[in-house]
């Protein structure tokens, strides 16, 4: 009995040493990372790559829109069969996304990457050989849709989950903003070898750059900041290595969705972000050049248009971004839809032969507005889906380019139908505004829904 007692009076106080000890190690292990962590966090390296990536695949996405009339001369085919190959990329560009961010959770980034760029780079490559409307479909739509569907949005969400914690908005804005930038460095330059060279130079010019980019990726690009023995930037003494992915990529993108979808929270999600796509990709990135060019403007005057659009989207996308971390995202949202949808209906008065100030004016406007949706959309996806948040928004984003695949569509048979863009223009603008009503039917979330 008495040994008993005395091993209870002792036992407290190795438990008081114990916990005292692994103090002490984890004191010692704080003070080693902090010695040799580097002055710049690999994240921002990582920020670095993937915002080339991105132009890279902006760039692919865009140059469709600065071939339509060539095509057209060239092989006598109609914009909307035209316009059709590019509602197939746009379609599966959006569809590819949540089972791409699901891969990189089980594969890894680099390797995903990786390979879409090579996608991307045979399907520009392979164009110039191309004698029928299929094959235009094939390459265009599928080879190049696939590519840059697995470099969607969705990527930027997850870079930005995995390694940041602070300045999470911010980066966000600035990696989504990458789509703008993928305009302004490829749009003026492939209208131009269009005009000059012809459109194949500049289908192999756009190949060759989404090529060169991958031993970057392969370099610089690392999967999580845990493989380099650090933590998100701005993460915390309290951060907790997240547990590896569970295996059955599809499987966890399709649970993922049937969750999601059970919520009235998805579906707005949904609604207004395929209205974002129908707007931006699908109707200004696909049309807003051959309808110019309707108009007596020239080409390369047209591109380098929507190149500066996609300069203001850089400055209003990496804005919004630092909004959305101060502000609530649903009225971020509900502004930004109003003033697209108003800027659209003005369209169909200001497109003329030469570039005027109120065209300017048009241009600027709808540029700071282009892409700035997207910060808040994925904010409110983390909000309401907790873990689950980057494959949900890769559902959204599949919306978003369902929205746009049918627009680039449609659009282009209106040209055909009616030898004009203005009704597209309007319509698009009339469904921004709603789509300005639709989100404020969003309720905040008490809890994550979920994940």
């Amino acid at each position: 009995m008495a040994r008993s007692l005395h091993i209870l009076a002792i036992r407290p106080l190795d438990s008081h040493a114990c916990a005292r000890e692994d103090r002490h190690v984890t004191q010692t292990i704080q003070e080693e990372r902090k010695r040799t962590a580097p002055r710049v966090h690999p994240a921002w390296w990582v920020a670095g790559v993937s915002f080339l990536v991105l132009i890279g695949a902006a760039g692919f996405r865009a140059t469709p829109g600065v071939l339509i009339d060539p095509l057209h001369e060239e092989f006598g085919w109609s914009r909307g069969s035209i316009s059709f190959a590019v509602s197939v990329n746009l379609l599966l560009y959006g569809l590819t996304a949540p089972f791409a961010t699901a891969l990189m959770e089980r594969y890894g980034i680099r390797r995903i990457v990786s390979g879409a760029l090579l996608l991307i780079s045979a399907g520009g490559g392979l164009t110039v050989f191309m004698t029928s409307q299929w094959q235009l479909v094939l390459c265009w739509g599928v080879l190049v849709g696939l590519g840059a569907g697995s470099m969607a949005l969705a990527f930027a969400a997850t870079i930005s989950g995995r390694w940041f914690v602070a300045r999470r908005g911010l980066v966000t804005g600035v990696l989504t903003a990458g789509g703008a930038a993928g305009n302004l460095v490829f749009l003026p330059l492939v209208a131009l070898l269009a005009e000059g060279p012809g459109w194949r130079f500049a289908s192999l010019t756009v190949a060759a750059a989404a090529l060169a980019v991958v031993p970057l990726v392969l370099w610089l690009l690392r999967d999580r900041p845990e493989d380099v023995g650090l933590t998100p930037y701005g993460a915390g003494e309290d951060y907790v290595t997240p547990p590896p992915p569970p295996p059955g990529a599809a499987r966890r993108a399709l649970r993922a969705l049937r969750e999601a979808s059970r919520t009235p929270v998805f579906w707005l999600l949904a609604g207004t972000f395929a209205i974002c796509g129908a707007s931006t990709n699908g109707l200004i990135g696909t049309h807003f050049v051959p309808g110019a060019h309707d108009h007596g403007m020239a080409v390369p005057v047209a591109a380098s248009l929507l190149a500066v659009i996609g300069v203001f989207d850089l400055v209003g996308t990496v804005f919004s971004g630092w909004l959305t971390d101060r502000h609530d995202a649903r009225r971020l949202l509900a502004v930004y839809y109003g003033l697209r949808g108003i800027s659209l209906l003005f369209l169909p008065l200001l497109l003329e032969e030469s570039v005027h100030p109120p065209m300017l004016l048009f241009v600027v406007f709808y540029g700071l507005d282009w892409v700035a949706t997207v910060p808040p959309t994925i904010a409110l996806c983390r909000e309401h889906f907790g873990e689950d948040a980057g494959v949900v928004f890769g559902w959204v984003l599949a919306s978003h380019q369902l929205g746009a695949a049918v627009v680039s569509f449609v659009a282009g048979m209106i040209r055909d139908t009616t030898g004009s863009y203005d009704l597209a223009w309007t319509s698009s603008g009339a469904l921004c505004v709603m789509a300005a009503l639709m989100v404020m039917a969003i309720r905040r979330a008490r809890v994550t829904a979920v994940g």
